[in-house]
This record gives C-alpha cells, structure tokens and sequence, in this order.
C-alpha cells in the first residue's frame, strides 16, 4: 500500500468577465423586451410578466460580484442569452479539452512533473461536451500521458469524488500518478433567462495531480481519508439528453433542459446532510474540529458556506479558516473547492489538518482529509 498526495493543482481562468453590472443590465434588458413582446397575454393573466434583476439582489442572494466565462458576448445579448462558442471540427482539440490542458501543465509544473508521468486521468465535470469519446481521453493524448483515462459525472461533487477514485488506485498501486481534471462550462447550462438563477455560474477548469508520497518532488497534501455520499433528490435537476429527440413533444428549449433547482429545499435539506458528513468522517479519524485549520468548501453559495463552517467547528470560522472565492468565480460546480484549496493551502505548516469538501446534485457530498507533508 502507498500513501497518496495532492503534489499540484492548477487553475485555468477564462479571459472574459461579466460583472453584475454587465449582467443585470442584459438581464432586465431582456425582460423589457419579454414583457412588451407579451404584453397582451401578461395582461390577459396568461403569462407571467418577468421582473428585474439586481446588484443588491445578486449579492444578499448569493455573495457573488462576477464571474469568468468562455464567452460574454451571447450572455448579455438580450436576443441571444447564452454563451456563442463556435462549433469545432472533430480534428481539433474540444474546447473542455483545452481549459484542462492548462489546468494540467499548471498542476504538473507545481509538482516538478511531465505529462508522461501521469498514467490515470479522470475527467470529472458537472456536465461533458459529447458522450464519447472521452473528454478525458482526449486530455490523455494532448498531454502525453500513459496509461487509461476516463470521465465521470457527479455533479457538483465530481473533483472529491473523482479524488477519491484516483487516490484508492494510488493506494493500492494500480496506477503511480492521476490528473484529477473539471473542466467547467457552466454557462453552457445555466439559464440566463431565469431572474432566480442568472446570476449563479462562470466558468473555468482546476486540475489535481495525486502521486505516491515517495515521489512528491516538492511540498504535498497526503490524503489522509476520503469519504462519499450520495442520497437521491429532484431539486437539483438538467434533463438535457441524446434521447430528447425521441420524445414526443420534440421541444428543443424546454426549460428542464437547463439548469433547474429549488433553491429553499435544497437550502434545507443539504446543509444537514454535508455538515453531518464532515463530522462523521473527521470523527471516523479521530480528529476533532479544533484539529482543523481549514476548510475549502464547495463555491456555491457564501450563507450555506458559512452555515457549514459554523457547524463544522461550532463556531464562527475565523478569518482564513473558510475561504470563499465564489465572489470572484461565482458556483464553478466541480471546480470550485479545488480554486479554494490551489488559492488559500501555501500558507500552512507541516502537519496542519484540513478539508476539501464538495456538494451537490444528487444529492451527493465527497470529502476529502489532507495533512501538510
């Protein structure tokens, strides 16, 4: 058996952002023109006039000032209110692929490594742009890399629990070096139409470079346990799908086929469920919450952070001790407890205990104890 640790992480940023300003003003632009184009119907009680957005609104609802994306120009054209990314041609690298790559090179530069070291990729995102053939595959051969690769999908939860799948073939000597790899287009997902959930997401990608102890070149994480959960749950749901064309309504656009959630329940229900979840897992180790320096929390939303952190340590988290980076970031799902952890894990001591969680869809929660090499 080998003891397995994160040796680097990488982060991609995209160049664009949208700010809040830049949003609500695209936002309500878009709802003046749904509201005149309806008017009659509105009128009639027959459709629901859409209200404005806001910046006060945005940031009591979730703590977010901007976000990155792929592109800006779609999202804030009223006609248009997506993201326009430009079809590829299936000799070129897809666009996933190439945030990853450089999440990778930046994860194997901090670890002293070189892409035919890795011989596991998984390719671990909230939503992939084809079925097959693997984006993770794809990744494999951009890099040079040995061995096997694949994708998964957990959601927003997909980095710990594709850590979790790396670090157990690590452990057991299956494989010597993973790339854990999101890669997150989420403003392909989201429904910038939508006055209650506009405002949730950016883009990026974050990669994760698991190793044996033995070979860490440099400063390292062990991964001293990790611990999975999932529960079913409807309230966070997208029903996009190859089979939509074999339904009977034939409808492109429906709303399901975006993003979807109910914010108040899950709210309620997943907040128990994770806080619950890290205290079992640290209580599993032997290690108290006092024992914790950090916690690098799924980017979703600053009061369930704080609401985690509370009853994770049964106090208020002290400065530092939760870092939030979703008001720069905004929800980048799988990715987001990964920026947290690349961003705000220098600065502590050898020994020094924390963890890495994220939740999600699923309903699903993965967590992940490290200790400072």
């Amino acid at each position: 058996m080998f003891q397995p640790v994160i040796s680097g992480t990488g982060v991609f940023t995209p160049d664009e952002v949208i700010t809040n300003a830049e949003l609500v003003t695209a936002f309500n632009a878009y709802a003046d023109k749904f509201n005149a184009e309806n008017a009659a119907d509105i009128a009639a009680g027959m459709t629901t006039e859409i209200g404005h957005s806001s910046e006060e609104f945005i940031v009591n609802a979730s703590g977010i000032h901007q976000r990155y994306v792929m592109d800006k120009t779609g999202i804030l054209d009223p006609d248009v209110m997506h993201p326009l990314l430009r079809q590829r041609s299936d000799n070129e690298p897809g666009i996933m692929a190439e945030m990853a790559l450089d999440a990778c090179h930046k994860a194997l530069a901090q670890a002293g490594c070189e892409g035919g070291e890795v011989d596991l990729i998984i390719c671990a995102a909230s939503n992939l742009e084809r079925a097959y053939p693997a984006v993770a595959i794809e990744i494999q051969d951009l890099l040079g890399a040995t061995g096997f690769a694949y994708d998964m999908n957990v959601a927003c939860s997909s980095a710990t629990f594709g850590i979790q799948a790396a670090a157990d073939m690590v452990r057991a000597g299956s494989v010597r070096r993973a790339l854990v790899v999101n890669p997150e287009i989420c403003s392909g997902h989201l429904e910038w139409r939508d006055r209650d959930c506009h405002f949730i997401f950016g883009d990026v990608a974050t990669a994760t470079l698991i190793e044996r102890a033995e070979d860490a070149k440099g400063e390292s994480f062990e991964i001293v346990s990790t611990r999975c959960l999932t529960q079913f749950s409807n309230n966070i749901r997208n029903n996009n799908g190859y089979l939509r064309r074999s339904r009977p309504d034939g409808v492109a656009d429906r709303r399901d086929m975006q993003f979807m959630q109910n914010g108040r329940k899950v709210f309620k229900e997943v907040l128990p469920i994770v806080a619950k979840h890290i205290l079992g897992h640290i209580e599993e180790k032997g290690i108290s919450p006092s024992d914790l320096k950090r916690l690098w929390l799924h980017q979703a939303n600053k009061a369930m952070n704080d609401f985690i952190g509370r009853k994770v340590l049964g106090r208020v988290p002290e400065p530092g001790e939760q870092p939030n980076i979703l008001q720069d970031y905004a929800n980048t799902s799988s990715a987001g407890s990964i920026i947290a952890f690349s961003q705000y894990s220098q600065d502590l001591a050898a020994g020094d205990l924390g963890v890495i969680c994220s939740f999600g869809a699923g309903y699903s929660v993965g967590s992940v104890i490290v200790r400072k090499a």
